[in-house]
């Protein structure tokens, strides 16, 4: 049976989890730590990647 993580810290996920947009696609995080440093990492690299011309 094939492990599943977390997509912020790489924990071994448990029965609850908390899904996530990331990138265009849905992520799973151990918990809502994870959830919002996901999401400030997306909206960062969204701000970065909106000034570039």
């Amino acid at each position: 049976m094939k492990k599943m993580t977390c997509a912020a810290c790489d924990c071994e996920l448990g029965a609850e989890t908390i899904t996530v947009k990331f990138g265009g696609k849905a992520v799973e995080v151990c918990c809502e730590e994870c959830a919002r440093a996901l999401n400030e990492a997306e909206a960062a690299t969204s701000s970065a990647s909106n000034g570039k011309e």
